[in-house]
């Protein structure tokens, strides 16, 4: 390109700039050459760097006192170089800081360009704990909750922007390239101030030209926002926020763990209730993580694509947005193209009919001639293999292999099989002995790279291509043998997925002369496999290319017509000898002609990049095979070496010429070397492919071929695969260079990449594909891959076959051009289709790289892949950051990548993640494995320090948002009649009848049955309280239980002098004392309301609720043990609440034996007889009130239900304050007679296997327990089921097992607990679930009598439309949801729609309904709001039974008419609960319950302990508990993000990583989804990472 060459451009180099390094001696600028070099692989560390470029240039410095000498370089580097600046030697000197390979300047500039051209949108940076931020410096290490900037600071740098952008850099076009070389990776920011000179001779200070090209250059400095700007919905009230430390405490079950959330809760009005802080929608205003949201959906609300098309929307299902074509878009215009003809291969006199032939006769005829010298790692010479030794060496080897190794007496090997060469880099003289000798014995020799680790990037696919072919034995050298990893028997250790490999070490010593009469067999050259080379796919597999002798001699031909090779030429090999061009030039071709081939190795390389240059001029080599990373080492070491002289070259053939990129190292390198004797015409690109060999190589200038051609094409055309030439100003443009001609005797065609291999028009890209005979033959032991790569038929657009002859896919896409050249642009393994358009990796390489400042990632060290998400490709770029960039630097260079891959590709990256340095996986030669990282990726094995994602930018095809049709509801007549004209039944089921009464049922209250209990049976057993040992604790019988409430009834009266009808707060633990109190509030007419103690290790938490509960529910007098009292009136109680403010509180430990005059009767039955208050799960904290009626009604119901008489037992594992846990702890034993056994749920804390002994011990066969409880046994006991055999635990004894929940239930856990304990005699029936809630605490409970429960399987994306569909288990997007137990006696249920009010068919989704004897008779509220009370309690159809009165439960679910058949004959109907109505997320037009989003999320990663969902401001949060070490946090952004666009079509807006035990779960097991929102909000939680996805 024309500004590259010599437009005087001043590119300076690396740190000492080439004006100053002129006054260092030449082996100190080796030095500092070989230093950059190691820093730019990734080979060491950046302080290692600077503190060996400290050493070495301190001789040079003059020292200033007290100044770091890496400081001083930098000043006086710049000083000097101003002064040099315009000395005419340097105006060419096109030596770049910048990976070469990846660059064009102009590349660069159009980046710049596209940067400048965003104006500066803050995006919220990533929040991340300290101990996260990886081996980052000082600086970095600011807590993420402060910006690093101090106000004047920032004032500062707003001023300085101003100030930049002013400048009048936009009146000098060709100005910004003068300034993107602000020196890389200097120590400090000095570097920005050198100036350059401008061709109008003005210098410019690049500090301010700089920032003005990078107007973006403080993008994220400042991520917090002022107050004023907070969320749309919290307006900014709020006088101050209350900053809650978070208390160390060990995580109690049933206690919301972790931060003060409780200070926030509200009553069943509605109202909030909070600690002193004032609160708008539970959110402290002023918080840095809503500033972070709100500038998320700043972000965010910037119209980003042209807005989309319609999509078809089917009524039932959301379909995916299918990509329709552009009609803007470029569309190929040329004719169609005609197959082009190689030049003929030339008929030779005496070529010989095979290569082995042509090794006899050298090695024969000339056997002092030099075949290959090998080098060491200084560059000497160490051997050089003549063709007599090669031919002599090889025979050994063949004759030994065929005749020394066996097996139980049989040859280990016959002709055909095939053998593993396993040989270092370093040493091509024994590989070259070892291929031939493998010819020679007719074995297939497959190369392969040398397996440093068992877990080498890859190496698991190698060992699968070596078990396919039937590999058995292993050619290696001595000392990489040595090398090898060793198993303790000391033979090399089989690696992953290897086949069992016999090694032979094919060193002078192991190998015998052949006996005089022995000759190899030395045919012409047929179809049969010569050897087979690896090639590693897109996905990572490995496939081996079989290469046929014909083919192999055939490809020799061609290469030596096409580079007009003779005899005995020396040829420069820089390439991996093992395989592609480095085998084809440097070991097959050379030995046709007799060459003699100089191997420089890798390693070499990496020490002294120039080697090659030198080894050219020393040897006079004729040609040289390079890449361009190669000749761009090679630039950046450059030393002014007088004396090399390039002019013996005739041919530098560029193996990778066909990267998009290779051509601004072609221009860079002739450049700087064409003083050197370097010929324009004699660079040679060319392009190959593992399966067709060579495609086209530019012809060497004595052939007298055209002039080579550039073409400057435009990326959008591109995309669209059509080809548009382009100006060079433009910002969006691929420059490519040809790769010359098609190969002597080849048929080149152009075909579309997808679908039939038609033939392209002229200015189409499509896939290159080769007829030849110098191709591979076939994938090995793939037929079927074989048949669609090497055996197309390409067909012209009437559909007819344009020869007979079949074709083989190259790979590479491309087109030919003017004069018949051939161009390449890309390759199929790089190509990734984003909505409908084509992008190549390596493009979007090089654009990353373009981005400055470069100094915060490696150069070499960039993946760029694509994922498919949502049946669409999504771009990921990962790359390897430098130890010593800050948090803010590298958030910075990130977004600006961002931007300028939009700007240039028009394509958005959906994750660009940064990895610590030397953690990606190397490929054999020091590249990334794209395939291995990918695989990480995928698999959350990657460990990013830095995330971002950007799935609102680049997801599309999303469906479209669901819109209720106005004017479209359904009126109740035409419901009805649709019901019956479907043939469907009204949604309505009942338990059975209760009328039959028994002996106690003609008692309404629960202290009359008690008296009338103690006075029958007094000393039959009623509670069996055991603790942590399983030993019992305390017991009590009916009449000692009516004595010890007569004494609570007594103190009431007495002490607490109190009236009939007031309310006393019973604040105990678990136990007897709790069941006495609560009847002896019945027998003095109060009011009991139980409430769980505070926990004496988290006041701060637990306290506040039951300050709150004892308010609320206006009680006068709390009763509660002398342990407690003290507690509530503590120095630690007093720092949560205000302790003067609690009423009378009695403790009941030692009352004196009273008994009261009388025992209360209630006037009527349905007068209050107490309250149960409860946190939702949405944080609401409602009481509901119980009358006597109710209370008697709903113990009838579960007596009948459960078949409970006196001489049942029962065992309860429930927390024992409200719902059903109370009702079963406190009334039914009492009502029905039974025993119940106590077991308080926080005893298995220190007791896991409690419960089920019990079980166990007593032999119940009924049994209660909740989901947390079912948890804590699956988890602690899941591996010790044989332990609990041994100590004889028994549970064949249960025929019924009940989770009591107010949930769907959890079908996952039910079963796992089922499936666990099967081993002790658990039947496999015996566990279910019941279901309850505020208005009615007991619905539905499986009972003893009736048929199993049932589950069916339901389509989750129409119940997101409130629809159920039924699927077959198994089919996708299914969810299992299992009956809630059977609908208890005397209890109704109706399924009606949650807006019109009507009842719904069988199997529809709307609200559960219920109407019951024992309903709640309303909440117990403040102000007693009716209009609430009356909407949940006393609801009426709209239509249809308008006279029943029903309670709403707030719940969504189905009835579904079964086959079975219940107790009474009929058949059964079964009650689905599918989850609660508040719970539910409303996200773009549809209806989500969290736990089905939390359940994908949990599945996602291994290291997910739990998971909880919430929305703020319409953006999604997800909440994730790491289990695991910290560095997995970042890997859990994207799969979380990934699973959710997957199974939801959700995007995830935030993504917050905490530690475990952070969720806050209530006593029943349920995640309290509103509280982790507010301590989120209130920035409470303490995350290891938040992650603001774009």
């Amino acid at each position: 390109m024309a500004e590259r060459n010599s437009t005087g451009l001043l590119m300076m180099m690396l740190e000492p700039t080439p004006a100053a390094a002129m006054t260092l001696p030449a082996e100190v600028r080796e030095k500092l050459a070989e230093l950059e070099l190691e820093l730019s692989e990734g080979d060491i560390t950046q302080k290692g760097y600077e503190k060996k470029r400290g050493k070495l240039l301190a001789p040079y410095i003059p020292q200033t006192q007290g100044v770091d000498p890496s400081l001083q370089v930098d000043n006086r580097v710049q000083s000097s170089q101003a002064a040099q600046a315009v000395s005419k030697q340097h105006k060419t000197r096109a030596a770049n800081s910048r990976d070469e390979r990846f660059r064009s300047d102009l590349h660069t500039e159009a980046v710049q360009a596209a940067l400048a051209k965003y104006k500066e949108r803050k995006m919220p940076m990533p929040s991340k704990r300290r101990s996260v931020l990886v081996q980052s410096s000082v600086e970095a290490c600011t807590p993420p909750d402060t910006s690093s900037a101090s106000e004047d600071e920032g004032s500062l740098r707003r001023q300085g922007r101003t100030a930049a952008s002013s400048t009048p850099y936009q009146a000098h076009p060709s100005v910004e390239h003068w300034f993107n070389r602000v020196i890389q990776g200097s120590s400090t920011s000095s570097s920005a101030s050198s100036t350059s000179s401008h061709p109008g001779g003005r210098p410019h200070s690049t500090a301010t030209t700089a920032a003005a090209a990078t107007v973006l250059a403080d993008l994220m400095a400042h991520t917090q926002l002022d107050n004023h700007s907070a969320p749309p919905d919290v307006t900014g009230l709020s006088e101050r926020s209350v900053h809650v430390e978070r208390p160390q405490m060990t995580s109690v079950r049933g206690v919301p763990r972790g931060y003060n959330h409780t200070s926030v809760l509200e009553t069943a009005d509605g109202r909030k209730v909070a600690g002193g802080v004032r609160r708008v929608d539970g959110v402290p205003v002023n918080s840095r993580v809503s500033s972070k949201i709100q500038q998320l959906l700043n972000t965010l609300k910037r119209p980003k694509r042209p807005p989309l098309r319609e999509f078809f929307l089917d009524d039932f299902e959301e379909l995916l947005d299918v990509q329709q074509p552009d009609p803007n878009q470029p569309k190929p215009e040329g004719t169609q193209m005609c197959p082009l003809d190689g030049e003929p291969l030339g008929v030779v006199t005496n070529w010989p009919p095979s290569l082995l032939a042509s090794l006899q006769r050298w090695g024969t005829t000339q056997p002092k001639s030099p075949c290959l010298t090998a080098l060491d790692n200084a560059g000497k010479p160490v051997y050089t293999l003549t063709y007599g030794k090669l031919w002599t060496r090889s025979l050994k080897l063949a004759y030994t292999l065929l005749n020394k190794l066996s097996s139980r007496n049989e040859p280990l090997l016959r002709p055909g099989d095939r053998v593993a060469l396993v040989f270092p880099n370093n040493d091509p003289v024994m590989f070259m002995v070892a291929f031939y000798g493998c010819l020679l014995a007719e074995l297939v020799p497959v190369p392969i790279e040398v397996p440093l680790t068992r877990k080498d990037a890859g190496s698991q696919q190698i060992g699968f291509l070596l078990g396919s072919c039937g590999v058995t034995l292993a050619l290696t050298t001595d000392a990489c043998q040595k090398g090898l990893p060793k198993a303790q028997t000391g033979e090399v250790a089989t690696f992953k997925g290897w086949p069992r490999l016999l090694w032979f070490v094919t060193d002078g010593k192991h190998v015998v002369k052949p006996p005089k009469d022995w000759h190899p067999s030395i045919r012409d050259a047929s179809n049969e496999i010569a050897y087979i080379e690896y090639k590693t796919s897109k996905e990572g597999s490995t496939m081996g290319i079989t290469v046929s002798h014909s083919a192999m001699l055939a490809h020799c031909h061609a290469l030596t017509q096409a580079c007009g090779y003779t005899e005995a030429e020396t040829i420069t090999n820089v390439l991996d000898f093992k395989r592609d061009a480095g085998l084809w030039h440097g070991v097959l071709t050379s030995v046709m002609n007799r060459m003699h081939v100089i191997s420089i190795p890798y390693s070499l390389m990496k020490v002294n990049p120039l080697s090659w240059i030198q080894k050219v001029h020393t040897y006079k080599a004729r040609v040289a095979v390079v890449k361009s990373r190669d000749m761009h080492w090679s630039l950046l070491a450059q030393r002014d070496q007088r004396d090399i002289s390039l002019s013996s070259l005739r041919m530098l053939i560029v193996a990778d010429g066909a990267n998009p990129w290779s051509i601004s190292s072609c221009d860079a390198f002739l450049n700087v070397f064409q003083s050197r004797g370097l010929r324009a015409e004699v660079i040679c690109p060319c392009a190959s492919s593992a399966e067709a060999m060579t495609v086209a190589i530019r012809r060497p200038p004595e052939m007298g071929v055209p002039p080579p051609g550039k073409a400057v094409l435009s990326m959008s055309g591109l995309s669209y695969g059509v080809i548009r030439v382009d100006t060079e100003e433009k910002l969006s443009v691929l420059t490519v260079q040809d790769v010359g001609q098609v190969m002597p005797g080849a048929l080149v065609c152009v075909v579309r990449v997808d679908g039939t291999p038609s033939l392209c028009q002229t200015d189409e890209v499509g896939e290159i594909c080769v007829s030849s005979g110098t191709t591979g033959t076939s994938y090995f032991g793939l037929p079927g891959m074989t048949k669609n790569v090497f055996e197309t038929i390409p067909v012209t657009a009437s559909g007819t076959p344009i020869s007979d002859r079949p074709f083989t896919r190259t790979s590479l896409l491309g087109f030919v051009g003017p004069d018949n050249l051939v161009f390449v642009v890309g390759k199929m393994d790089g190509l990734m289709v984003v909505s409908g358009r084509r992008h190549n990796a390596d493009d979007v390489v090089a654009t990353a790289l373009a981005v400055e400042p470069m100094k915060f990632v490696y150069r070499g060290r960039i993946a760029v892949f694509s994922v498919s998400v949502l049946h669409d490709e999504r771009i990921v770029v990962v790359a390897e950051q430098r130890p010593d960039a800050s948090e803010e630097d590298s958030f910075q260079w990130m977004s600006r990548v961002l931007q300028a891959i939009d700007s240039i590709h028009q394509v958005g990256v959906y994750c660009l993640a940064l990895v610590p340095a030397n953690t990606l996986p190397k490929a054999p030669l020091g590249g990334i494995h794209i395939s291995e990282t990918k695989q990480r990726f995928l698999e959350g094995a990657l460990h990013p320090c830095n995330v971002l994602m950007c799935p609102h930018t680049c997801v599309t095809n999303l469906p479209k948002p669901r819109q209720k049709q106005p004017g479209t509801e359904v009126g109740p007549a035409s419901m009805i009649v649709g019901n019956l004209v479907a043939g469907k039944r009204i949604a309505q089921a009942c338990g059975r009848d209760v009328t039959q009464l028994e002996d106690n049922d003609q008692f309404l209250y629960m202290q009359d049955v008690l008296q009338w209990r103690a006075q029958a049976t007094p000393d039959h057993p009623l509670f069996l309280l055991l603790n942590a040992k399983g030993t019992v604790a305390s017991t009590a019988s009916c009449l000692q239980l009516h004595k010890r409430a007569e004494r609570v009834a007594v103190a009431l009266m007495e002490k607490g002098r109190l009236n009939t009808g007031d309310h006393v707060a019973l604040v105990y633990p678990p136990g007897i004392d709790l069941i006495a109190t609560f009847y002896g509030c019945l027998y003095a007419g109060c009011v009991p309301v139980t409430v769980r103690p505070p926990h004496s290790q988290n006041l701060a938490t637990t306290l506040p609720t039951v300050k709150m509960i004892v308010e609320v529910s206006k009680s006068v007098c709390i009763l509660t043990t002398q342990a407690i009292m003290k507690l509530l009136k503590s120095k630690e109680a007093a720092a949560a609440v205000d302790v003067k403010s609690w009423p009378t509180v009695l403790d009941t430990d030692d009352l004196p034996r009273k008994r009261p005059g009388q025992i209360y009767k209630p006037p009527t039955p349905e007068m209050l007889a107490y309250l149960d208050f409860s946190v939702s799960t949405t944080g609401i904290l409602a009481g509901v009130k119980m009358s006597h009626a109710a209370t008697s009604a709903l113990c009838r119901s579960i007596k009948l239900q459960c078949e409970l008489y006196p001489s049942r037992q029962i065992a309860i594992c429930l927390d024992p304050y409200c719902g059903l846990g109370f009702a079963l702890w406190c009334l039914c034993s009492v009502y029905s007679g039974h025993q119940s056994i106590l077991v308080p749920p926080l005893e298995l804390e220190s007791n896991v296997s409690l419960w089920l002994a019990a079980v166990s011990q007593y032999k119940v066969r009924v049994t209660f327990c909740s989901y947390s409880v079912m948890e804590m046994c699956t988890k602690g006991l899941g591996s010790q089921t044989e332990a609990l055999k041994m100590r004889n635990i028994n549970l064949s004894c249960v025929r019924t097992c009940m989770v009591v929940a107010e949930e769907r239930p959890r079908i996952a856990l039910t079963q796992s607990f089922s499936k666990i304990f099967k081993d002790l005699g658990l039947s496999a029936r015996a566990v279910s679930t019941t279901f309850g809630c505020r208005v009615n605490v007991a619905i539905c409970l499986q009972g003893t009598a009736g048929p199993d429960p049932t589950t069916v399987y339901l389509d989750m994306r129409a119940l997101r439309h409130d629809r159920v569909r039924l699927v077959e288990r198994g089919s996708p997007h299914s969810l299992p949801l299992m009956e809630s137990g059977k609908i208890l006696p005397g209890v109704k249920v109706i399924i009606a729609n949650t807006e019109t009010k009507g009842p719904l068919g069988d199997s529809h989704l709307g609200e559960i309904w219920v109407s019951s004897p024992h309903n709640a008779t309303g909440y117990y509220t403040v102000y007693g709001e009716e209009a609430l009370h009356a909407d949940h309690f006393s609801t009426r159809l709209s239509f249809g039974d308008t006279q029943t009165v029903w309670a709403r439960t707030g719940y969504l679910g189905f009835l579904r008419r079964t086959e079975l058949t219940d107790a009474c004959g009929e058949r059964h109907d079964a009650l689905y609960v599918v989850g609660s109505l508040d719970e539910t997320l409303e996200l773009r037009g549809m209806r989500y319950h969290p736990i089905d989003i939390e359940t994908s999320v949990i599945r996602s990663h291994k290291s997910i302990a739990e998971c909880a969902v919430f929305t703020w401001t319409n953006l999604l949060v997800v909440v994730v508990e790491l289990e695991g070490s910290e560095q997995e946090a970042l890997d859990l952004v994207a799969l979380v993000t990934n699973v959710v666009l997957e199974e939801h079509y959700l995007i995830v807006g935030v993504v917050v990583v905490v530690d475990p035990g952070v969720i806050p779960i209530n006593s029943r097991g349920e995640k309290q989804r509103m509280h982790l929102r507010d301590g989120f909000l209130a920035d409470q939680l303490d995350p290891i990472y938040v992650a603001y996805n774009m």
